[in-house]
């Protein structure tokens, strides 16, 4: 194909996207709908594997079935669980994280975790399967989901790590994760990867060991020593994360994560912090005076939703503005933890601490 053959087929390709975009039945995302076909169009042009191109349509394939999946429990928190495949029954591991997914599933959250054996099967049968996601990965073997999950609707099937890895930190709400292998600890350090560098969250990280186990204090002792008394993380980065054997306390730290702060975004190079409900301007003041380092200009300020939020579900709730300077995420989770002990929760959402 000529350069100037390759021109004219791109151009034409690109005005018969933009004729699709106008026939789209909603053009609520057309902005996004657009570059997303846009980037096809400019791939289409380009010479690249016939892998590439497999690699792209299986991950989509994979998106769009996750898309598809989660959109209907949007507005119910889930809880992400992490741990090791190998762990039978009768270990005390299981057995916690059979227990903790069975609270938090009664506290009216929903439970993510992967299809197979070990702490996964333990959080699918705590949490019971209406309460459960199965996030499985499809292998040259094969790989059977657990009985807890097997067959149910909300099961589906990855062709990739990295897209099912996307899911399980995306659509939760909360981390708890407990021992396991080379995987558990890939998963514990691209958490607080991610929450270091404001990649994912923020959301409560729970490292939970079984009532006298030491595999998560031992863990967090070596942080200590290597990472922070060495300068390599801030010492403000294990406010990241609760260590802790004891189930109340890891139950404690998800609800209590959200019980005045909801959920928060990026509006231009604005923080806009959500709040279940309103604080004091005098609590807004304490906040200015103890977390100013953090901002790069102006003041923390109440605020409504922003022009740019019109369409947002949050669009009634009250909120806190703030120019972040994107770096200091453990002072930012310690500040939710302050904002979290100025607030009165109404009845309503002190009951369901799930609701989103």
């Amino acid at each position: 194909m000529t350069s100037s053959a390759s021109f004219d087929t791109l151009e034409s390709l690109q005005a018969d996207i933009a004729e699709l975009i106008t026939r789209l039945p909603t053009l609520k995302n057309r902005q996004f709908i657009q570059q997303a076909l846009a980037t096809i169009v400019r791939l289409a042009d380009t010479e690249i594997e016939r892998l590439d191109w497999k690699i792209l349509s299986a991950a989509l394939a994979d998106m769009e079935r996750g898309f598809q999946l989660f959109y209907d429990y949007r507005h119910v928190r889930k809880v992400t669980i992490f741990g090791s495949a190998r762990l039978a029954p009768d270990t005390p591991e299981y057995q916690m994280a059979l227990e903790f997914a069975r609270v938090v599933s009664q506290l009216g959250f929903m439970v993510m975790t992967g299809g197979g054996g070990g702490i996964m099967q333990a959080g699918h049968e705590g949490a019971g399967r209406e309460n459960s996601f199965g996030l499985n990965i499809q292998l040259p073997f094969e790989q059977e989901a657990n009985p807890f999950i097997e067959g149910d609707p909300k099961l589906i099937h990855f062709k990739y790590f990295f897209t099912r890895k996307l899911f399980l930190l995306k659509e939760s709400d909360a981390v708890a994760l407990f021992p396991g292998g080379f995987g558990t600890q890939d998963e514990a350090f691209e958490c607080m990867t991610l929450s270091q560098t404001g990649k994912f969250g923020p959301v409560p990280l729970v490292l939970i060991d079984h009532p006298g186990g030491d595999y998560w204090r031992s863990w967090s002792e070596y942080i200590d020593k290597q990472l922070v008394q060495n300068g390599l993380v801030s010492p403000e980065d294990p406010s990241l994360y609760t260590v802790t054997d004891n189930l109340d306390v890891a139950c404690d730290a998800i609800t209590r994560f959200y019980q005045v702060y909801h959920s928060c975004r990026y509006v231009a190079n604005k923080l806009v912090i959500r709040l279940k409900t309103d604080i004091s301007d005098a609590q807004v003041e304490q906040l200015n005076a103890d977390f100013s380092h953090i901002i790069i200009q102006g003041r923390i300020e109440k605020s409504q939703a922003l022009p740019q939020e019109a369409e947002d579900e949050t669009v009634g709730l009250p909120r806190l503005v703030l120019y972040f300077n994107q770096r200091d995420l453990g002072r930012l989770y310690q500040m939710i933890a302050t904002i979290n002990r100025m607030g009165t929760p109404s009845a309503e959402d002190a009951a369901h601490p799930e609701r989103k």
